[in-house]
């Protein structure tokens, strides 16, 4: 199989992928074009189908099709130019090959992640800690293998898992740095930061927004989750429920960037600082991978509002 990653500028394409977006769009001309997501493994790749001519048969979002066509580039970004498509039976198509996955191993980051949960020595946020990742099986076969965004970062099986251990170890490093970080509690908010994100975002194949996800939100979510179990824990200190909530609800840093609060603790701040460049430094690594790789220019990108350049090697 050709995965989406290995594709690149002016090659011809015949192959199978899944259609996870679709959408009939019309040009300022008034014509009308199709706009498709692929996926594979490997990730999503941009498709469109600028002429619905006979070639281009009948197929909805989320249905595996077989496409012809050639792999162009728009404003520094890989596109494919669609000729032909047909919807593709079963047998044609071996599902696991569609769904992207961490390249990590998910076991051992589990593990891993285990060690920071260790770590916390506060009896009341263990004891939180361990009721999801020691002894809750349903939400531990959940959590690793959950993505931790729709599109952006870490949109892919283990995302969430790997996501989350990029910030606990951001979390730790800095707790060690900055002795005025309460250690136990920023490890904490760390783990169960974006917990809500199992209810925001449905499983894979779809991986995409829930009802809960649209109306309310991981972060509302995931701080409803977190006070509900914490009822369970005879003797929690009010205080430290508190802290622990302000941290998931203002983790985000900014108002406009969906926290109800900004930070107004230093370990929510710190928090804030580690999620922001975990998520920042993983996309910048997808956007390497998803670019051809002599391309030193990507183009303007907006989330990092600039024009973004691999840097070179030393000595040429």
């Amino acid at each position: 199989m050709r995965y989406l990653a290995e594709l690149r500028e002016g090659e011809m394409v015949k192959e199978v992928y899944l259609c996870k977006q679709l959408q009939q769009l019309k040009t300022k001309a008034g014509k009308s074009y199709y706009s498709m997501l692929l996926q594979d493994k490997t990730g999503t790749f941009d498709a469109k189908v600028w002429e619905l001519g006979p070639g281009i048969e009948h197929f909805e979002a989320m249905d595996y099709i077989c496409i012809d066509g050639q792999v162009t580039s728009f404003q520094g970004a890989l596109q494919l130019n669609v000729k032909r498509v047909r919807k593709c039976q079963e047998g044609e198509y071996d599902p696991s090959d569609y769904m992207p996955t961490t390249t990590r191993d998910i076991e051992e980051m589990y593990k891993e992640l285990l060690g920071y949960v260790a770590k916390v020595k506060e009896s009341h946020l263990q004891a939180l800690l361990a009721s999801y990742f020691v002894e809750d099986k349903d939400f531990i076969k959940r959590f690793k293998k959950h993505s931790a965004a729709k599109a952006v970062h870490h949109g892919f099986i283990g995302g969430l898992l790997e996501h989350t251990l990029g910030v606990a170890k951001f979390c730790d490093f800095m707790a060690d740095a900055y002795p005025i970080l309460k250690k136990d509690l920023l490890l904490t908010a760390a783990m169960f930061h974006d917990i809500g994100k199992l209810d925001e975002i449905s499983p894979f194949p779809e991986n995409d927004y829930t009802d809960d996800g649209n109306l309310l939100g991981h972060i509302y979510i995931g701080a409803t989750r977190i006070s509900e179990r914490i009822r369970t824990i005879s003797g929690f200190p009010k205080k430290l429920e508190g802290e622990l909530i302000h941290c998931i609800l203002a983790h985000h840093g900014e108002l406009e960037y969906g926290s109800p609060k900004k930070p107004a603790i230093a370990e929510a701040m710190a928090l804030n600082m580690a999620d922001n460049a975990d998520a920042k430094m993983q996309t910048m690594k997808e956007l390497f991978a998803g670019a051809e790789e002599k391309t030193e220019w990507l183009g303007y990108q907006r989330l990092f509002e600039s024009n973004i350049k691999r840097t070179s090697e030393y000595g040429k």
